[in-house]
């Protein structure tokens, strides 16, 4: 019980992170990525003061033997890239610049009951569900 009240209050904490930032806004995500044009540099901002929090918290927290509610760390272990984490990221990067949505601003902005962003999570999660079914 104790794990899931602390994911809650995670994804609480960051979906409020996004809203406040104005990361929820697609405009913001595409105004970032033009930089030929109309730059908006808030977002290299917003990821600037999370590495600020986050590098940091990260040497302290590894620094103990195992996470405060799991038994053991669980990190990555393959270090190569191949095609499919290629492949993988391209197709992220130019879903995210044309759409301007990434997947956890995309659920925060579910609230804002607009049909754009509902046609883009059932998008996401079909494309999960294929990638699930052809792998």
């Amino acid at each position: 019980m104790l794990r899931m009240l602390v994911a809650l209050f995670s994804g609480t904490l960051f979906g409020l992170g996004l809203t406040v930032s104005g990361m929820v806004n697609p405009q913001k995500v595409i105004g970032f990525l033009d930089v030929a044009g109309d730059w908006d540099p808030t977002l290299a901002v917003v990821m600037g003061g999370a590495l600020l929090v986050a590098i940091p918290a990260f040497r302290l927290i590894f620094k103990r033997s195992h996470p405060v509610l799991e038994d053991e760390f669980e990190l990555p272990t393959k270090k190569e890239l191949d095609a499919s984490l290629l492949g993988g990221a391209a197709l992220f990067g130019i879903g995210w610049g044309l759409s301007g949505f990434c997947p956890g601003p995309s659920v925060v902005a579910l609230a804002s009951g607009l049909a754009p962003v509902f046609a883009f999570v059932a998008a996401m999660i079909a494309g999960m569900a294929i990638y699930k079914w052809i792998s």
